[in-house]
């Protein structure tokens, strides 16, 4: 499955801050066990998550990303670096923690990173993640195959107006739908 690809999603799930906050709160409780030491939370949108992870667990943050995107446009094919994994991960019990797992390349990608630097262990985790992701998250609150869309992602500020963001509206529209609600 190609990225972005909101055709072939399964019906539409949005989601409130409500249900975010609850995925959220289950993310951080399947990933106390680890005890983790370090959360890295993909920038923009996995932050989101990373952030309630860090500070329930209370533990350090630090963002990191890598894009497929920039100023919120495609522009790559695969994700590239934009702010690198930090040293402070090396010897460490690492979550990395992202808003979505599509295709499984960010994550893997970051997973593969914090390794090489030394951490003493790498957790991936995504607060949704589609069932063809490859490779998985290791710690998922909700799998589906539903076109996702997030409270962040509901409106977008445009000359001064709030307007449902484009992308969900074309994403939408690949189903042969209209917005919900």
């Amino acid at each position: 499955m190609k990225p972005y690809d909101y055709a072939h999603r399964n019906g539409i799930r949005p989601i409130s801050w409500d249900d975010f906050a609850s995925l959220a709160a289950q993310l951080a409780e399947l990933l106390e066990p680890f005890q983790p030491e370090v959360v890295l939370g993909i920038a923009r949108a996995g932050l989101f998550p990373a952030t309630l992870v860090a500070c329930s667990l209370r533990c350090e943050l630090f963002p990191i990303r890598l894009t497929r995107r920039v100023n919120d446009r495609v522009l790559y094919d695969r994700p590239v670096w934009k702010v690198p994994v930090p040293q402070d991960v090396s010897g460490k019990v690492v979550v990395v923690v992202d808003e979505i797992a599509d295709t499984g390349q960010t994550l893997g990608m970051a997973g593969d990173q914090t390794r090489r630097l030394g951490a003493k262990l790498v957790v991936t985790a995504s607060l949704v993640s589609h069932s063809w992701a490859d490779p998985a998250p290791q710690v998922c609150p909700l799998i589906t195959d539903e076109f996702v869309i997030f409270p962040w992602d509901m409106r977008v500020l445009e000359k001064g107006k709030w307007v449902r963001h484009p992308e969900i509206l074309a994403g939408l529209k690949a189903q042969g739908k209209s917005w919900p609600g």
